[in-house]
């Protein structure tokens, strides 16, 4: 039984020592490089960059309808025919087999003048497209962003906790070793040994959870970074809140730049550029075409000519004035006006929606920033408790109990300060990607 209980122990001490010494070398992934990877690696962004690509080769002068079609054609025609051909003094000539050919080339140009103005509100409405795009664009980076520090955070969060229980679970293993020398000289029982050892399983367990934690957090940073990541990498658990007057300042000006907003604004315009181009449906189009061509025959015997060759140049003038298309430009018309109400309704929906969501997001930062001033000072307090505890239990003056309540407090304290100090800091950049200022500042 007791070299049952000395395995026991030293695979305690085993365990503890590996917790303890496990730190390594480690590279700091610091706050602009995460930024920076992310914006380079992170499939999300890479999909919007393409897009945003995309939009801008549609609202290009290739894709207007203001450049003019250029079209080619050419034709070979070959006949063998059996002919008789009576003439005016009344010979007769009967050919079989006779050959002919037929040869044609043409390049034509067609060019629309005007259109009733289509093309020009379709070419303006290309180019809020594209802006809606960049607007969308923004959105994903910004979502991104905030989500990268959402898993940031947490690391630095589980990094803290990690140094905090290192730090438990090694004043913990010399309460053992006191413990075991005081038993040995007769100066406690063996119930204070067994209590100290219950407690490093204790943090020995809870060490061996956060850390865990701390590896897969950096796995689903590694995902958001689309990045390999060393196991070591370590994390800047630094924070700055950003100054209250110039948060202030941010705050008053979010209508103008709110992403969601601004969204709503080029969608407003864009419909109001759907009714002007259905109403380009009642004017009338213009358009010039200009071909030239060549053509040559070479024709059988039969034929008043054995050869001919002709080109020429041709140009033309078209106008055409669809006076009814059976009501549906009216009826396109109708549906885009019903577009563009629907949309001012969204509009004034989200603009509801936006400054509720700013209000809360004021309240919610101000409270969390208000609980981590008082979690600093609750762990100022829980660590003088906590010293001025552990001087009395080396006196003797406490009970290993009370010692470990002091201890347990004091962790609770100081991971309850790491939990709120970055909910607030979140708190912050949820506030600042409202105010649409997320991208504007330091973190």
């Amino acid at each position: 039984m007791k070299n049952i209980k000395n395995k026991k122990s030293c695979i305690l001490y085993l365990v503890t020592f590996l917790l303890l010494t496990s730190t390594g070398i480690a590279q700091q992934l610091t706050k602009e490089e995460a930024i920076r990877v992310t914006l380079e690696n992170n499939f999300g962004i890479l999909i919007a960059t393409n897009t945003i690509e995309a939009a801008n080769n549609t609202k290009g002068i290739l894709n207007s309808g203001y450049l003019p079609s250029i079209s080619g054609t050419a034709g070979a025609v070959h006949n063998i025919d059996n002919t008789e051909a009576t003439f005016a003094n009344g010979n007769v000539t009967k050919l079989d087999g006779a050959e002919s050919d037929r040869f044609n080339a043409s390049v034509s140009l067609n060019y629309t003048l005007f259109d009733g103005l289509g093309r020009y509100y379709n070419y303006k409405r290309f180019k809020e497209q594209y802006n809606l795009t960049g607007l969308q664009a923004r959105e994903t980076i910004e979502n991104t962003i905030l989500q990268l520090f959402s898993v940031y955070y947490e690391v630095a969060r589980l990094s803290e906790n990690v140094a905090i229980l290192q730090e438990t679970l090694k004043i913990s293993q010399e309460r053992i070793t006191r413990a075991t020398y005081q038993f040995e000289y007769g100066q406690n029982t063996k119930l204070g040994v067994l209590n100290a050892q219950v407690d490093v399983a204790n943090d020995s367990i809870n060490l061996l959870n956060t850390r865990q934690q701390l590896i897969n957090t950096k796995r689903d940073l590694q995902v958001i970074l689309n990045d390999e990541l060393e196991k070591s990498v370590e994390v800047d658990t630094g924070i700055q809140f950003i100054p209250e007057l110039q948060l202030d300042t941010y705050i008053e000006s979010y209508t103008d730049h709110n992403v969601t907003l601004l969204q709503n604004e080029t969608n407003v315009r864009i419909n109001e550029y759907d009714i002007k181009v259905s109403r380009s449906g009642y004017l009338p189009t213009i358009g010039l075409t200009g071909t030239y061509g060549w053509n040559k025959n070479n024709n059988n015997a039969a034929a008043f000519l054995t050869t001919q060759t002709s080109t020429g140049l041709s140009t033309s003038l078209n106008f055409s004035w669809n006076l009814f298309d059976g009501g549906s430009t009216i009826t396109r018309i109708k549906n885009a006006k019903i577009a563009l109400d629907n949309q001012e309704l969204l509009k004034k929906q989200i603009e509801v929606q936006v400054d509720r969501d700013v209000k809360n997001a004021i309240g919610n930062f101000k409270n969390l920033l208000s609980i981590y001033e008082i979690q600093q000072q609750n762990v100022l307090t829980n660590q003088n408790n906590f010293e001025r505890s552990q001087e009395r239990f080396k006196l003797g003056q406490i009970t290993s109990i009370e010692f470990r309540q002091a201890q347990v407090n004091l962790i609770n304290a100081k991971t309850n300060k790491n939990l709120a100090k970055y909910n607030a800091k979140i708190a912050e950049l949820q506030l600042l990607q409202l105010t649409g200022q997320l991208l504007n500042v330091d973190f």
